[in-house]
């Protein structure tokens, strides 16, 4: 028997050719159909032109612009706002403190996520009370949440202070200042993040720690390994892309916010606290100064552009590994 026959009696008699033109959808034969998918992606096309292209652009040609707020006429200026952001000290300090704020913050996030997942993988009772508790801060609006951390942070009504001043452990009068004080105030402003970024990243974590085949880390419970080695040599490298990704996230994220800031100390005291979008913003929107202002937020793209590069690399390779 031929090789062709023997396929052919081994498939059930079906013939492995593709189907001919006659037989394909009649869908794929219309004179539209080859348009359906762009034209299904065309308002998240339109959509991303609108709310990122648009401004993006707008923002490009302010930087190379002589524009403030309501001047008339627009006058080439080339690269010199971005020579004289390079050269600004408040640039440079609000980078440093970007750099601490964001590294400070995703270190606490990605501890704690990874706590919290370990803690809600499995179940107890209450696990869904306790799921929806640590989900709310990431559910509520950052701006009520942070309006609350500066009532709770607050020089003269701190509750915190109340606790510290009532277990005799500061006088009435030399409790800290927590958004007074620069190390204290650049503390606060990453816990107060850290409060509201860990829910998301908790549950990317969450997600993938629940991926991993439970016959596993059974098998190495099996063999002797506790929990922390079973942790250290089967956990973490099997999350590995899943923390590249949520550590991804939290970068852009914290890298690009302001919000925190903006509440609790607007960028103060002398400046400690101030990082590169609010201060892009205060140049820009409340100084007037728009050319500058968007020459501020322009330097954010390439930073984030190498991250989001090194990262993906990064969980590339481990997921080839």
């Amino acid at each position: 028997m031929k090789p062709a026959e023997h396929n052919v009696e081994r498939c059930g008699g079906a013939s492995a050719t593709p189907p001919s033109p006659r037989e394909r959808p009649r869908v794929a034969r219309r004179p539209g159909g080859r348009w359906l998918g762009a034209a299904m992606f065309l308002p998240a096309i339109l959509y991303v032109v609108a709310i990122i292209g648009v401004p993006f652009l707008m923002a490009f040609l302010y930087a190379v612009g002589d524009v403030r707020v309501g001047s008339v006429g627009y006058h080439f200026v080339g690269l010199e706002n971005f020579r004289s952001v390079l050269h600004s000290p408040a640039f440079r300090r609000s980078l440093f403190n970007s750099v601490i704020f964001t590294v400070g913050s995703q270190v606490l996030v990605i501890v704690g996520a990874f706590t919290l997942a370990l803690a809600l993988r499995d179940k107890f009772r209450g696990r869904g009370v306790v799921r929806f508790l640590v989900m709310l801060p990431w559910v509520a609006p950052v701006s009520l949440g942070a309006i609350g951390w500066k009532w709770i942070l607050d020089s003269l009504y701190s509750v915190i202070n109340w606790l510290l001043v009532a277990m005799h452990l500061f006088r009435q009068f030399d409790a800290p200042q927590w958004l007074g004080e620069p190390k204290l105030a650049m503390m606060s402003v990453i816990l107060v993040h850290t409060w509201h970024v860990l829910p998301f990243s908790t549950v990317i974590l969450l997600a993938g720690l629940t991926a991993i085949p439970r016959d596993i880390p059974e098998a190495a419970a099996v063999d002797g390994a506790g929990f922390w080695r079973t942790l250290v040599h089967i956990t973490i490298p099997m999350m590995r892309p899943i923390l590249n990704v949520a550590l991804l996230f939290g970068i852009i994220f914290t890298f690009t916010d302001m919000t925190v800031v903006y509440i609790l100390t607007r960028g103060g005291p002398y400046d400690s606290t101030q990082v590169v979008p609010s201060l892009a913003f205060f140049t820009g929107i409340l100084g007037g100064d728009l050319a500058e202002g968007a020459a501020i937020s322009l330097f954010l793209v390439p930073i984030l552009v190498i991250v989001a590069y090194l990262m993906l690399r990064v969980a590339h390779r481990a997921e080839v590994t």
